[in-house]
């Protein structure tokens, strides 16, 4: 069986129960497998990105194996303003994320609800300058685990939506994106646009980043904000101490 999100924002939680942790969030148009559902909750995987979890099963609807398919198969177009508006013929205003999905429009028998969308679009690939642009429409977007929207959001989803947003993929988490893109010997050697990771003390990559240009980061750490970089990681200029242990630099594109 198939699935859309034909709300807003849904949260993915980790077990199936609304007190469970939420790992990540299904945004409005967003489709995906159903592998398992119970009687209250439903465990699906994102076409996107692969992401697993568990959502109320009053929060999406069946689509079918060929919608599917065709979703999954066809153009991306994404909300690309902070957030906007869909319609219904009876003029019921549905508020949706930056990023929402609204490529299935273009199938009558998936948008049954007969929305429609007025607003700004993106689709298709821009090129990489872009990014910090749509980096900056994120600051001072508070800190959520699991969160992909200006309303709240966490580190990778920052990062996965920005990329999202031009075009280009990334994976869900943190160590996930890691494992992408070309690893960089040096800062100087970076270009705006390109990733940098940070590690625990254990090892395991915790934390990610877009670079800017002169030594600069943005990051989502308490809200998106803008930091120093340098060869030893995040360095804040309000606590005057470093907050984040550099890794490794990747570039992606």
């Amino acid at each position: 069986m198939f699935g859309i999100c034909n709300l807003a924002i849904v949260p993915l939680r980790l077990e199936p129960n609304d007190r469970s942790e939420m790992t990540s969030q299904v945004l409005f148009g967003e489709h995906f497998k159903i592998l398992q559902q119970k009687s209250k909750w439903t465990h699906i995987q994102l076409a996107y990105d692969g992401y697993r979890g568990w959502i109320d099963n009053k929060q999406y609807k069946t689509i079918t194996e060929e919608d599917y398919k065709n979703l999954s198969s066809c153009p991306a177009v994404l909300n690309s303003d902070l957030v906007e508006y869909v319609t219904t013929p009876n003029n019921l205003l549905i508020p949706i994320p930056m990023g929402a999905s609204l490529s299935f429009m273009d199938f009558p028998e998936i948008n049954t609800e007969a929305f429609s969308f007025e607003g700004l679009k993106t689709s298709g690939i821009t090129a990489k300058e872009n990014l910090l642009k749509t980096a900056f429409m994120y600051l001072n977007a508070p800190y959520l685990w699991g969160g992909k929207t200006p309303f709240g959001i966490d580190c990778s989803g920052f990062t996965q939506m920005v990329y999202k947003l031009n075009g280009y993929h990334l994976k869900r988490d943190a160590s996930q994106q890691a494992t992408q893109g070309e690893a960089l010997s040096f800062i100087e050697e970076s270009e705006p646009g390109d990733l940098a990771f940070f590690d625990n003390d254990e090892g395991n990559i915790i934390h990610v980043g877009i670079i800017m240009e002169d030594n600069y980061i943005i990051h989502g750490h308490g809200k998106v904000r803008i930091d120093r970089l340098d060869h030893l990681g995040i360095y804040n200029n309000e606590t005057r101490r470093h907050t984040h242990k550099l890794r490794v630099i990747k570039k992606i594109i």
